[in-house]
């Protein structure tokens, strides 16, 4: 009798969306409606060609800023949630934005984020170092400016979607804090507890906000931030029963 085989420990088990789901999470836009557009053509085909029950698509945040078409970006978003079951996550830029309507003194510290091509992109001509009264008119003619369903969009928008084995957060979660009690914060903004931390958050986590040129998969998250303002390269992990496959769209 092999002793060994009867404590060897069975493999791990892959990490499945429920039979019938699939799901479509694309990593951070930054204003490249470009690459979004190509990405829903790209899922469009693979769809015709593999339908499914139940297709969901997940956008993990990051929608605006330092690209140049960021209300193109929530335009082709918000269609896209009236014809496709989707969700679209928040992000810390999205967060920039919505304060940014109330708060106009934060304009300083967002445009370090890459505010300006995103008052442009809604018809504004902010200066580069805008004093305050610029900021207080900038604010007010943003939000004159913006689509109602511009601002109800941003407004909604939930910060984790969880389905199957699979958890979706703009940033990551905290280790050792069950998924359900994780913080705003932390959602949105961690970075090197989360990254350096090779224990289960109990979910495997899908995420962005941490750029890398290529897709990062790990045994408890996967990263699919591309960083596709500046490397042109917007990337979408497919979830399939316990298959995870890439669709990566360039410029």
């Amino acid at each position: 009798m092999d002793i060994m085989r009867l404590f060897r420990s069975p493999p791990p088990k892959k990490a499945t969306v429920p039979e019938g789901t699939r799901i479509y999470a694309v990593g951070d836009i930054h204003g490249r409606a470009d690459l979004l557009q190509a990405m829903f053509d790209r899922v469009d085909a693979d769809l015709a060609q593999r339908p499914i029950e139940r297709p969901i698509h997940v956008f993990v945040g990051d929608y605006i800023d330092r690209g140049p078409r960021s209300a193109e970006v929530i335009d082709l978003l918000i269609r896209r949630q009236q014809t496709h079951l989707t969700v679209c996550l928040k992000g810390n830029h999205e967060v920039y934005l919505c304060d940014f309507l109330d708060q106009p003194e934060i304009l300083h510290h967002w445009a370090h984020y890459g505010a300006l091509p995103t008052l442009l992109s809604y018809g504004l001509q902010p200066s580069l170092n805008p004093a305050t009264e610029e900021q207080i008119s900038l604010s007010w003619e943003l939000k004159r400016r913006m689509p109602r369903e511009h601002i109800a969009f941003l407004s909604s928008l939930p910060l984790t979607f969880s389905c199957g084995d699979y958890f979706f957060a703009h940033a990551g979660v905290r280790p050792g804090i069950p998924l359900e009690y994780q913080t705003p914060d932390d959602l949105l903004w961690i970075r090197g507890e989360f990254l350096n931390y090779e224990g289960s958050f109990g979910k495997v986590v899908v995420h962005g906000h941490t750029p890398m040129m290529e897709a990062a998969v790990h045994k408890n998250r996967i990263n699919i931030d591309t960083g596709a303002y500046a490397t042109g390269k917007l990337t979408c992990v497919v979830l399939d029963r316990d298959q995870q496959v890439f669709i990566q769209q360039t410029r």
